[in-house]
């Protein structure tokens, strides 16, 4: 678990410091440039992400399990993770209504991926992964959205073409990965096949 939660602090504190120290990530830029300073993050992070998987993965192989979520809150967990990747979608395809609306859909997407997470498991290394990534997520959006407010940003309105092409490609992406590579990637299948 120990790897899991040293994984989950160097992932989560680089991606925080424009919530907590926005002043000195400002000087760190002004210091070293924006790509010196964005591959040093990106290092972290990766590292960060590594332990992570290593760390969960071994957590998974002696469970403590705190709850058996009934099966009900499973379906409510897919519909969350189709949001979350429609969400990540709109992250990237230019004049969408959900970036004009929300301004920063990949962190709106992260807190339905976490919550959706929440909800389809009981562990004790679920709740810390996802629990980690729900909290960071709710601050984050909520002091990006602050940030916006406060410099005036705004996003340009969605196009029919731009919301199409959101959805279209969210809902793709979201069945690949319910159907194939959840599985492939995860070991663990979100829906019980027939063959």
């Amino acid at each position: 678990m120990s790897l899991l939660i040293l994984g989950l602090i160097l992932f989560l504190v680089p991606h925080s410091t424009r919530i907590f120290a926005d002043d000195w990530r400002a000087g760190m830029i002004a210091r070293l440039g924006e790509k010196p300073w964005k591959g040093a993050i990106s290092l972290v992070s990766i590292a960060g992400f590594v332990l992570v998987v290593i760390g969960y993965g071994q957590a998974r192989l002696d469970p403590v399990v705190l709850w058996l979520p009934p099966v009900w809150l499973r379906h409510i967990a897919l519909l969350l993770n189709l949001l979350a990747f429609v969400c990540l979608v709109a992250a990237y395809v230019p004049r969408n209504s959900i970036k004009a609306k929300f301004g920063h859909p990949m962190i709106a997407g992260v807190k339905a991926w976490a919550t959706a997470h929440l909800l389809a498991n009981g562990n004790l290394a679920d709740v810390i992964l996802f629990g980690a990534f729900l909290a960071w997520s709710i601050v984050d959006f909520r002091n990006s959205r602050r940030r916006d407010r406060a410099n005036g940003t705004t996003y340009p309105a969605g196009t029919l073409a731009g919301n199409l092409l959101t959805i279209v490609i969210g809902v793709a992406a979201w069945v690949a990965f319910l159907l194939y590579l959840h599985t492939l990637l995860i070991g663990v299948a979100p829906i019980a096949l027939r063959s």
